[in-house]
C-alpha cells in the first residue's frame, strides 16, 4: 500500500485544493509516483474522464499536477447540489441517486465501501496518495457521519498537514482552535501547519509563527504569500458568487457578460476566455450588468428550468432581446443552450417535472431525461467566421435531448458513435448554443471566435499566437504554483516525515 499525506483545513475555501495540487506537483517532479484522492467532493464544477465518468474539477487539476490522466477513483463521490437540502450523488463516475442530507448521512456505511474500494485501487498502483479533506478538520458535530476527513486519514494511515487562511483573519483561532478540538490520536498525525494567503512582509509574521508553535507544539511548515492573478481552476464558484465588484467594460476589448445563475455549473468554461488580454469578462448578477456587453453568455446549469425562471424573474429577457436586435451576440452552453430554445419539457421528472417556455432565440426544443450523458468529444466548428478553426476538444455533461426544428448546427462531433451534429446557430450567427463544455479552451477556436466579434465591433483581428501564448501560460501555471509552494514550504521536513527520498 502507498504512503499517504492528507491536506486538511481549518475551514472551507482556505486553499486545500491548490495546496494539494502544488504538493502533488512537487512530489511528481521529485520522481515519486503520486496520485490525488478526495473521497467526497461537493461541487457543480465537474469533468468527464476518457472512460465517461464524472468527477470534480479540483481532482482533475491535482491529477495533472501528478502527471496523470484523471480517473474517477481519485474522487469516488461527487455531490452536485440540486436544492438547498438535496444533491445528486455521483458514485465512481455515475449517477447513484438524488438524496436529501439526512438520507445521505444514513448511507454512510454503503458509501464508505466505495471510498475504500477506490482508495485501495489507487494505493496499489502508486507510492504516495495525497488526500484532500473537506471543510474543517474539526467538524465535531459530524464525526459519526464523516467519510472525507478523519475516517479516510485513518484508513490510509496518513500524516496530516493543516492549512489555514490568514487572509480571512483570525488565523490563531483557526489553527489553535482546530488543533484543540482534535482527539489526541488525530492530533498526533499532524506533522505541521501551512499558513496560506499571506499579504505583506513575511518577516512581520515571525512572531506569529513562534506563538503558534509554542502554543501547539506543532511546526509551521510554511507561510505562503498571496499569489495574485492565479489562473488555476478553482473547486467551486464561491469567489465569483461572493464578489461585489463589476469589471468595467472597454471600447478596446471584447466585452463578455456571463449571467450568474443560482445553480451555475462548470464556470471553468470561461477561464481561458478571461485570460485573453483583449477580453473583458464579468459575471452579471442583475440586468444592468449586461449593458454594453458585446456578448452575453448563458452558462451551464444543474437545474435548467429553475435557473431559467430566475433569468426571467430578474428581468434579463428584455435586455437579451434588445441586445440581439442591436446586432450583438448571445451564446448558450449546455443548460444555457437549452434555455435559448422554444420549449423545455420534463416528462420524466428529471428536474421535478413540467414544461416551460424558453427564450425563443433559437429554433430548438429540449426534452429532459433522467439518464445523464457524460462523454469526451472532438468536434469541427461549422459556424461562419470560425469554421476554419482547428478541431475542438471538450466534454458533454447533460440530461436531455435537444432537437433542432430548422437552421444549422454549430459543430460536427466525431466520436465512437460516429459523426453527429451538435448545437444550433441562428441564420445571422448572432445566437448560438452547444452542449460542449471546454469549447473555449482550444486556442484556435477561441481566437477565431474572438476575432469574429472584434471585426463586428470594428476592431482589428489579433493573431492566433496571442491565444496560443495564453494557453501555454495557463498550462504552465501549475508549475508556477508548485514553484511558489516549494519556495515557501519546508519541503525537507515533509519528505522526511513521509520517509521519502528528497531530490
Amino acid at each position: 500500500m502507498a504512503k499517504a499525506l492528507a491536506i486538511l483545513g481549518t475551514g472551507s475555501d482556505v486553499g486545500k485544493s491548490l495546496v494539494t495540487a502544488g504538493l502533488g506537483r512537487i512530489f511528481h517532479r521529485a520522481g515519486i509516483r503520486v496520485a490525488p484522492f478526495k473521497s467526497q467532493n461537493m461541487a457543480l464544477n465537474s469533468f468527464v474522464t476518457v472512460e465517461g465518468g464524472e468527477m470534480g474539477r479540483a481532482q482533475v487539476l491535482q491529477a495533472q499536477g501528478c502527471g496523470l490522466s484523471p480517473h474517477v477513483d481519485m474522487n469516488p463521490i461527487l455531490l452536485k447540489p440540486e436544492a438547498d437540502q438535496r444533491s445528486q450523488v455521483v458514485v465512481q463516475g455515475k449517477v447513484w441517486r438524488s438524496q436529501d442530507a439526512g438520507s445521505y448521512f444514513d448511507s454512510k456505511t454503503e458509501l464508505f465501501h466505495y471510498v475504500r474500494e477506490s482508495y485501495e485501487r489507487l494505493a496499489a498502483q502508486y507510492e504516495l496518495i495525497i488526500i484532500e479533506g473537506a471543510g474543517s478538520a474539526a467538524e465535531v458535530n459530524l464525526c459519526d457521519r464523516d467519510i472525507v476527513n478523519w475516517p479516510v486519514v485513518q484508513m490510509a494511515d496518513a500524516r496530516v498537514i493543516l492549512v489555514a487562511d490568514i487572509d480571512r483573519g483570525g488565523v490563531f483561532a483557526q489553527v489553535i482552535g482546530t488543533l484543540d478540538l482534535l482527539k489526541p490520536h488525530e492530533r498526533e498525525r499532524v506533522l505541521g501547519v501551512v499558513i496560506n494567503k499571506f499579504r505583506g512582509d513575511r518577516r512581520l509574521f515571525d512572531d506569529g509563527v513562534a506563538i503558534i508553535e509554542k502554543r501547539t507544539g506543532i511546526s509551521v511548515l510554511g507561510v505562503l504569500p498571496f499569489l495574485r492573478d492565479l489562473v488555476l481552476d478553482q473547486e467551486d464558484s464561491v469567489t465569483i458568487e461572493s464578489g461585489s465588484t463589476v469589471t468595467p467594460f472597454s471600447s478596446e476589448t471584447v466585452n463578455v457578460a456571463v449571467i450568474l445563475l443560482p445553480r451555475m455549473s462548470n464556470f471553468t468554461d470561461f477561464n481561458a476566455l478571461a485570460a485573453e488580454s483583449d477580453i473583458t469578462l464579468r459575471y452579471a448578477k442583475v440586468p444592468q450588468d449586461v449593458v454594453d456587453a458585446d456578448v452575453i453568455i448563458l452558462p451551464g446549469s444543474k437545474q435548467t428550468i429553475q435557473d431559467l425562471h430566475d433569468v426571467k424573474e430578474k428581468g434579463f429577457v428584455p435586455m437579451m432581446a434588445s441586445h440581439v436586435r442591436a446586432g450583438r451576440e448571445v451564446v448558450g452552453l449546455c443548460g444555457g443552450f437549452q434555455m435559448l430554445g422554444g420549449r423545455i419539457d420534463d416528462p420524466h421528472k428529471a428536474e421535478g417535472g413540467g414544461q416551460t417556455e424558453g427564450l425563443r432565440l433559437l429554433p430548438i426544443d429540449t426534452e429532459l431525461h433522467c439518464e445523464k450523458q457524460t462523454v469526451q468529444v472532438q468536434a469541427n466548428p461549422l459556424m461562419p467566421g470560425v469554421s476554419g478553426a482547428e478541431m475542438v476538444r471538450g466534454y458533454e455533461i447533460h440530461v436531455g435531448i435537444t432537437s433542432r426544428r430548422q437552421g444549422a448546427p454549430c459543430f460536427r462531433i466525431l466520436d465512437e458513435r460516429g459523426d453527429r451534429e451538435d448545437g444550433a446557430v441562428s441564420p445571422d450567427g448572432l445566437v448560438w448554443g452547444t452542449y460542449i463544455h471546454g469549447v473555449f479552451d482550444d486556442p484556435s477556436f477561441r481566437r477565431a471566435w474572438i476575432n469574429r466579434v472584434r471585426i463586428r465591433k470594428g476592431l482589428t483581428p489579433n493573431d492566433i499566437a496571442d491565444s496560443r501564448n495564453v494557453t501555454r501560460r495557463l498550462t504552465a501555471a501549475l508549475d508556477d504554483w508548485a514553484d511558489h509552494v516549494e519556495r515557501h514550504l519546508d519541503k525537507k521536513l515533509v519528505f522526511q516525515a513521509l520517509r521519502l527520498p528528497i531530490a
